[in-house]
């Protein structure tokens, strides 16, 4: 009898411990994710707008240790490689905390760029998709941003500096 409720308990801890992130907390956290990566990549309207949905589709859908540079983590860098210019992208692979979002401390897994940002600092307006996008684009077998015009920017400029 001992051994069924053990099973059973480990087996409510699994499912707890392994489902995704609520929606309000994915949406803020790929806002403050996104905000960073407009803010050092210099990132244009149409590209933050793209960055969002793409970021928060992949915290939606990182359940476990596996997801988080797995198969959600190859769609969004495919995404990203769409959506950015080839001088973002570069950056972005540079860039740990925003190529890997997730960083392991003591009190679990956190996002990267926190260690960078202080919370709740932010430097370009919402993204306009904020409040409309629910989620989804990256579940199709394609990529919603291939052959999407997306305007790219041509400055090459990083931190607000000129390169």
């Amino acid at each position: 009898m001992k051994t069924k409720i053990s099973i059973m308990v480990a087996m409510m801890m699994v499912a707890l411990t392994s489902s995704a992130m609520p929606y309000t907390e994915a949406s803020n956290k790929a806002l403050f994710l996104s905000d960073k990566m407009a803010y050092e990549l210099n990132l244009t309207e149409s590209q933050l707008d793209a960055v969002y949905e793409i970021n928060l589709d992949y915290l939606l859908n990182v359940e476990d240790e596996s997801d988080m540079f797995g198969y959600m983590w190859e769609i969004r860098n495919r995404d990203m490689k769409l959506v950015l210019s080839d001088w973002q992208y570069n950056q972005y692979l540079t860039c740990d905390w925003f190529n890997k979002p997730f960083t392991c401390k003591a009190e679990g897994w956190t996002l990267a760029v926190n260690d960078r940002y202080n919370e709740g600092q932010f430097f370009v307006n919402q993204p306009d998709v904020f409040t409309s996008y629910q989620g989804g684009h990256n579940l199709m077998e394609t990529s919603f941003y291939e052959g999407q015009n997306i305007v790219k920017s041509n400055v090459s400029s990083y931190l607000g500096q000129t390169k």
